[in-house]
């Protein structure tokens, strides 16, 4: 009989291991084997397939009694069931705003197993340990923020997790991943290959990356095995909503500075044979201004013309307009520039959130705007991801990436269902005739 045990990370099998298991490499001097510990599943499996008789020392888990009061909207317990019918593994993606967290905390109460809740930020993490303690009554734990206790039930950061996953990898029978994308970053990775949990869900947004390392999330928590549009949930479940695009001109200042970096850039591409099909051909001009100072002029060029179209003076006077047209309604105005949040800040008064706001500042902010009294806030960029952000049913973009990630994000602050039924309405402000308009067309 063969026996499994886990250690730091890794499946150990001693016996008479037959040849052909998924994952597993054999130990020639020790006369054992052993796996990765995300492939415990797919081994297990494999060995019962075989008939092969094995004593699994990898689990020892108690049966947790939970219960929640949720009760799932019919697009929550389709999701649920396409996760269960794939042996409680896969991604669920769902837009902002949908309730993903509703759908988590429904699969640990099915589950009623030990089970690790993985998210990116301190703010999410606070956000899942106050909803499950109000849902549960088992302890909850947490790794981050100061605190590293462990608990049948215990939410940690993405960094937390990759420090303790080998020494707690064989301790919850469930992990979740909110914000599952972030799982395919390099180092993020090693969190799910150590943990030996057999079931896993991730939940996001939007599954897909620019760079292709979904397919690393598909192998390591499953496949996409639920998706809905957020067109799909507009007018019932989330707000009904309208995007108006609005472009503006270049000052002639600013054009003529705008066409006279771009040219900068575009000549040196021409001159050095270079064509930007994707991201990796950017890394490699950026490898190459280290030692070119010509690809590195070029590359300032590049951003300073950038700079011109995200803070284009008519930018500010066309959200000077939609303020005024919007006294009454609860604004979120989006940029990628921190220096334009301080100056639209000081130029309109409005509170200001950025990667430098301190943690304290940043929450009596939102406080204030979930109370009413603050009625818009300008931020830039942190507002996108992971911060349960108050209710708004008016967005301004000023300017962004071309992800669709971050624009989905952005559209979900403004989608939660309004009282009076009202739409919810996103300007998108571009700069016309500039690079940025082809962003713009990306991320949607």
């Amino acid at each position: 009989m063969l026996t499994l045990t886990y250690d730091e990370g890794t499946v150990h099998i001693t016996g008479s291991v037959p040849d052909g298991l998924p994952g597993v490499e054999r130990d020639q001097r020790s006369k054992s084997a052993r796996a990765p510990a995300y492939r415990y599943q797919d081994l297990c499996r494999a060995l019962g397939e075989r008939g092969v008789a094995y004593d699994d020392r990898v689990f020892d888990l108690p049966d947790l009694d939970l219960t929640s009061t949720y009760e799932l909207r019919s697009y929550q317990r389709d999701a649920l069931d396409a996760w269960r019918d794939n042996d409680d593994r896969g991604v669920l993606e769902l837009p902002t705003g949908s309730g993903k967290t509703v759908i988590g905390i429904e699969a640990i109460e099915r589950l009623g197993t030990p089970t690790l809740v993985v998210v990116p930020t301190i703010d999410l993490l606070e956000q899942w340990r106050a909803e499950l303690d109000a849902e549960f009554d088992v302890p909850v734990g947490q790794f981050g923020g100061g605190e590293q206790r462990r608990e049948p039930i215990t939410v940690s950061t993405y960094d937390s997790a990759y420090l303790r996953a080998d020494e707690v990898g064989d301790e919850f029978g469930l992990v979740l991943f909110d914000e599952v994308h972030h799982l395919g970053g390099e180092g993020y990775r090693e969190i799910a290959r150590l943990l030996a949990a057999p079931a896993r869900m991730g939940l996001t947004a939007t599954f897909e990356r620019p760079d292709g390392a979904h397919e690393v999330v598909e192998d390591l928590v499953g496949p996409l095995v639920y998706r809905i549009d957020v067109d799909e949930l507009a007018g019932d479940h989330l707000a009904a909503y309208d995007i108006k695009r609005i472009e503006v001109e270049l000052t002639p200042e600013e054009r003529e500075a705008y066409e006279r970096n771009q040219e900068t850039f575009t000549d040196y591409l021409a001159q050095s044979n270079i064509q930007l099909r994707s991201g990796s051909d950017y890394q490699e001009l950026v490898k190459r201004s280290g030692t070119d100072p010509r690809a590195r002029e070029a590359l300032l060029a590049k951003q300073r013309a950038r700079d011109i179209t995200m803070e284009a003076d008519r930018k500010v006077a066309e959200l000077e307009a939609i303020l005024g047209r919007h006294r009454d309604d609860r604004i979120i105005v989006f940029t990628a520039s921190t220096d334009l949040v301080y100056r639209l800040s000081e130029r309109f008064l409005l509170p200001a959130i950025t990667h430098e706001t301190p943690t304290a500042e940043r929450r009596e902010i939102l406080e204030r705007f979930r109370s009413g009294e603050y009625s818009r806030v300008v931020t830039a960029n942190v507002l996108d991801e992971g911060v349960d952000v108050p209710d708004a049913n008016v967005a301004v973009v000023l300017s962004g990436s071309g992800s669709e990630r971050e624009f989905t994000q952005r559209l979900g602050r403004i989608l939660r269902p309004k009282a009076d039924g009202g739409r919810a309405l996103l300007y998108e402000v571009v700069s016309e005739e500039t690079a940025e308009v082809r962003v713009a067309e990306r991320r949607r």
